[in-house]
C-alpha cells in the first residue's frame, strides 16, 4: 500500500488560536510559507512576508518550522528561532509567528470518506433484519407440523451461533492486523528532506531518506567516524577532518542494507562556549554525511547538561521524539565511540590513554553493546579499560545513616555542629533535614556572604540559648577553630559532622543538581580540588566532643529523578 493511499484521507490544519482567520490546509511535504499578510490578517510590520516556511509531515504527524525571513524571532514553545533556523511543531504545541505574538496549533485529522462495510459487519447477527428493512424475511423451509421459524430465530441454533462468533472474530482479527500493517508503514516513511531541528541545547539533523528503526546503530562523531587531517587533536579549522578507516563507510552502508538506522552522537560544549559557531559544526556535519554518501542522523549535545554523554538525554530523545514512533531495540542495537576509558599503552602504536571514558559510561547507562572504533571496524581484540571508582548505581537507598550507628543526631541541650565535607556532599539537605526541622538555628556562608557573618550568626544563637548548625565546608583546622572558639565561650559542647562523599560522588551530585534543579550554580572543579588540598582530617583534639560520620544515602520519591542520578555523568 502506498503512502499516497495511507495519508489521503487525512489533512493537517494550522489553527489561529486567537481566531483572526480561518484554519490554512498544510499538505503532505508541500512547503506552505507564510506571514504579514491576507492569508493571516496579520498587518505587524515587525512580521516579514515571508517569515515561516512550513513543511508538514503527516507519517511523524508533525510540521518543520524554518524562520526564512525578519530579524524578529518565530517560537515554538520554549525554542526561539532566529533565520534560518528550524525545529519541529508537534500537536499540542504553540507557534508564535513573531515576538511571542499571534500564536497557531497544528490538528491533524481524517477525512471525511464513503462509508463501508466491514466482515464484522456483513457477518452481524442482525444483517437479516437491516437488509429486510427491519421486518424478518420468512425462511424457505418445507412445511412442517411444528410452527416456521423466522431468519432471526436461528441465532438461537447453538452451531449457527458458533459459526457466526468465530467469523466475527476472524473479522476482528483481519482488522487488526490491517490497521498495524497501516501503523508500521506510516512509521517507516522515509526522511522527506535534510532538516535541523533546535531544542534549546540539543540540535537534531536528520537527513533525506532516513527511516525509523527498532536497530540503532550508534557512533560518536570525533575520533570514531572522522579524525583530524592534521594530525593534532583538535581540529585547526572547519574543513580539518578525513575518514578515521577506510574501512567505515563500507561498515555503514552493510548496517543500512541490515535493517539499521544509522545515528551519531556526539557532545560540543565548544558551542555553547562561542568557540564554534553553529552554523560552523552544521556544515562539517552534513559535509561528513555526504562523504559517507548514506542517510544519517545526527545528535548534537551543545552544552553541558541532560543531554551531555553520558548522560542518556540524547538517547532518550531520539527513542521517544526522534524514531516515528517506532520503539527502539536495545539489545539489537549497538555503540561505538572511541571515549572508552583505555590506559596509556593500551595497543602497540597507542602511546596516549582515553581522554574520558564518556562513550563507554554512555552505552552502560543505555544498557547498550559497546565497541571501540578499532574493534567494531578492524576487528582488533577488545582492549583493556578502566571504569570510574564512583559507581551512581551501587549505591544503597538503605545503607547506614551515620557512624557510629547508636549516636544521636541531636541533643535536648544547646550546642553548635559544624559541618566538614565536600561541596555537594549532601550537608545542606542533611542539616536541614535532621537539625534545622528539629529547632536548631541555622549558618551558612553562601547565604550570608562570609565567614565572619556565620560567626556572628553563631554567636548570637548560642548566646540566646539555640542549638546551631553551621554548614560550611570547613576543610582545614583554621576555619574549624572558629567555631570551636564561639561554643567554648557560650560554655556549650562542639560535634563535628564529617560527609564522607568523596571528591567522584561530589561531582557527581554536582552534575545532578545542576540538570535537575533549575537557577543552580554548579561548583566548578577548581573549588573541589580546593578543598581536597585544604583538607585535614578533624580530630577530637581541636576540641570537638565527638566526630559523626555522615555517609551520602540518596532517597528519591520520583522516580525519573532517581534513573537520572543512578546515570554514570562524568566521563
Amino acid at each position: 500500500m502506498s503512502t499516497q493511499k495511507l495519508h489521503s484521507t487525512m489533512r493537517c490544519l494550522l489553527i489561529s488560536q486567537d481566531k483572526r482567520h480561518d484554519p490554512v490546509l498544510l499538505p503532505d511535504g508541500v512547503t506552505v510559507v507564510l506571514g504579514r499578510g491576507p492569508e493571516t490578517l496579520i498587518t505587524d510590520k515587525k512580521c516579514s512576508r515571508k517569515q515561516v516556511e512550513l513543511l508538514a509531515n503527516y507519517a511523524y504527524r508533525s510540521v518543520r518550522v524554518t524562520q526564512q525571513r525578519g530579524v524578529n524571532p518565530t517560537s515554538v514553545e520554549e525554542i526561539h528561532l532566529s533565520c534560518g533556523d528550524s525545529t519541529t511543531l508537534q500537536e499540542g504545541e504553540t507557534l508564535c509567528m513573531v515576538n511571542g505574538l499571534y500564536p497557531y496549533r497544528i490538528h491533524f485529522e481524517q477525512g471525511s470518506h464513503s462509508p463501508k462495510k466491514t466482515l464484522l459487519e456483513f457477518f452481524s447477527p442482525k444483517r437479516a433484519l437491516k437488509e429486510g428493512n427491519g421486518k424478518a424475511q420468512p425462511s424457505k423451509r418445507p412445511k412442517a407440523s411444528s410452527p416456521p421459524k423466522d431468519v432471526e430465530d436461528d441465532d438461537d441454533d447453538p452451531s449457527v451461533a458458533k459459526k457466526l462468533k468465530q467469523l466475527q472474530e476472524t473479522a476482528a482479527r483481519a482488522q487488526q492486523k490491517c490497521h498495524s500493517s497501516q501503523q508500521t508503514l506510516s512509521k517507516l516513511v522515509p526522511h522527506p528532506c535534510d532538516s535541523w531541528e533546535d531544542h534549546g541545547k540539543l540540535l537534531v539533523f536528520t537527513k533525506k531518506g532516513v527511516v525509523p528503526s527498532a536497530k540503532i546503530a550508534g557512533f560518536d562523531l570525533d575520533g570514531t567516524i572522522i579524525t583530524t587531517q592534521s594530525g593534532k587533536v583538535f581540529p585547526t579549522s572547519p574543513d580539518d577532518w578525513k575518514i578515521l578507516y577506510p574501512e567505515v563507510p563500507r561498515k555503514l552502508k552493510q548496517l543500512l542494507s541490515e535493517g539499521y538506522k544509522i545515528v551519531l552522537l556526539t557532545n560540543q560544549l565548544g558551542i555553547s562556549r562561542g568557540r564554534l559557531r553553529p552554523e560552523v559544526f552544521k556544515a562539517k556535519a552534513e559535509a561528513v554525511i555526504e562523504r559517507l554518501a548514506i542517510p544519517v542522523q545526527v545528535f548534537v549535545a551543545t552544552s553541558s547538561g541532560i543531554y551531555r554523554k553520558p548522560v542518556l538525554g540524547m538517547w532518550d530523545h531520539l527513542c521517544k521524539k526522534a524514531n516515528g514512533g517506532l520503539a527502539v531495540s536495545v539489545h539489537q542495537s549497538v555503540y561505538v565511540g572511541d571515549a572508552a576509558g583505555r590506559p596509556p599503552n593500551w595497543a602497540p602504536g597507542h602511546k596516549k590513554k582515553d581522554f574520558s571514558c564518556s562513550d563507554r559510561l554512555f552505552a552502560l547507562n543505555a544498557g547498550l553493546p559497546f565497541h571501540t572504533p578499532e574493534e567494531y571496524f578492524l576487528g582488533w581484540k577488545e582492549a583493556p579499560f578502566v571504569l570510574p571508582n564512583f559507581d551512581p548505581r551501587a549505591l544503597d537507598p538503605k545503607a547506614q545513616l551515620y557512624d557510629p550507628p547508636d549516636a544521636c543526631l541531636t541533643c535536648s541541650s544547646p550546642e553548635l555542629v559544624v559541618a566538614v565535607g565536600f561541596p555537594a556532599a549532601g550537608k545542606s539537605t542533611f542539616l536541614k533535614r535532621h537539625l534545622v526541622s528539629a529547632g536548631y538555628a541555622y549558618a551558612n556562608r553562601d547565604t550570608l556572604g562570609s565567614w565572619q557573618k556565620c560567626v556572628a550568626s553563631c554567636q548570637a544563637a548560642l548566646q540566646a540559648g539555640k542549638s546551631v548548625a553551621i554548614d560550611n565546608t570547613n576543610p582545614d583546622l583554621e576555619s574549624r577553630s572558629r567555631y570551636t572558639e564561639c561554643a567554648k565561650e557560650a560554655g556549650v559542647p562542639c560535634r563535628c559532622f564529617l560527609f564522607t562523599a568523596t571528591l567522584e560522588q561530589a561531582k557527581h551530585n554536582n552534575r545532578f543538581r545542576e540538570m535537575t534543579e533549575k537557577g543552580h550554580v554548579p561548583v566548578n572543579d577548581i573549588v573541589l580540588n580546593s578543598y581536597k588540598n585544604k583538607y585535614v582530617e578533624p580530630s577530637l583534639e581541636e576540641g570537638f566532643s565527638e566526630i559523626l560520620k555522615i555517609h551520602f544515602v540518596p532517597q528519591f520519591t520520583d522516580p525519573h529523578l532517581e534513573s537520572i542520578y543512578r546515570q554514570f555523568s562524568q566521563g
